[in-house]
């Protein structure tokens, strides 16, 4: 299997054309990255406005927690028959996906702000808005960059679904080598959305290193160890 496997990623023809790695990895991101645009516009400021005032979190937690239970394969295929459109379909279906790991996120963000730090932000005069921008997000920002890597991850396992509904993508060698029995073409396309994963995370990992300010890395991960010394005296 490993053989053949290397033989399909050397054969020239599976690289060419519309139907080759290079279109469909295209392909594959691109509905990944306009996912997550769309999921990042509804989600952060929803984050950080239900965060900042603590209002609607009851209903912020439900709606994330039943938006997580939606198989995301039976949405896509009911969008489908709803609009009679493939890239619609997937779209909506991979924001809806998108969508609850960001909240989270940002929303969790904002409550680990240490309540002294924004009552002193207040106490020298700082409006609502700069202690958001300019305290409680700084904070926030390993949870809400988090809750984007995490989404990034299931996003780009599970635009394949576009696949179903005639679209390409990695998916593509997933249904096509099954549709004809080519174990080969299948393992090389759960290769290849694993590889496209593992880069992202890459990615998003320096980034969050590069935005991040030390001084909350430090406190994070001072605080990661008292969490974790108090776990092994308990």
């Amino acid at each position: 299997m490993i053989g053949d496997v290397f033989g399909w990623f050397t054969t020239a023809a599976n690289w060419q054309g519309p139907d080759g790695i290079g279109a469909q990895l295209l392909a594959h991101i691109g509905y990944v990255l306009l996912a997550l645009v769309i999921a990042l516009v509804i989600a952060v400021p929803l984050g950080l406005y239900v965060g900042h005032t603590g209002r609607g979190s009851v209903v912020l937690v439900g709606a994330g927690n039943a938006i997580r239970a939606l198989p995301t394969l039976g949405l896509v295929t009911f969008l489908f028959l709803l609009f009679t459109d493939s890239k619609l379909a997937a779209v909506i279906g991979l924001v809806v996906l998108a969508i609850p790991p960001i909240l989270a996120g940002t929303y969790a963000g904002l409550l680990a702000a240490e309540h002294d730090v924004v009552d002193a932000a207040e106490g020298i005069g700082m409006t609502g808005w700069q202690q958001l921008w300019q305290v409680e997000l700084p904070i926030a920002l390993p949870l809400v960059l988090g809750g984007i890597r995490n989404a990034v991850m299931q996003l780009i396992a599970t635009a394949a679904v576009a696949a179903y509904v005639g679209l390409g993508g990695l998916g593509r060698f997933l249904l096509d080598g099954l549709a004809i029995l080519d174990y080969t073409e299948v393992v090389a396309g759960a290769i290849l959305t694993a590889l496209l994963a593992i880069v992202f995370d890459l990615v998003l990992s320096a980034v969050q290193r590069a935005l991040v300010p030390k001084g909350v890395r430090l406190a994070a991960q001072a605080t990661s160890g008292r969490a974790a010394a108090a776990g092994g005296v308990a």
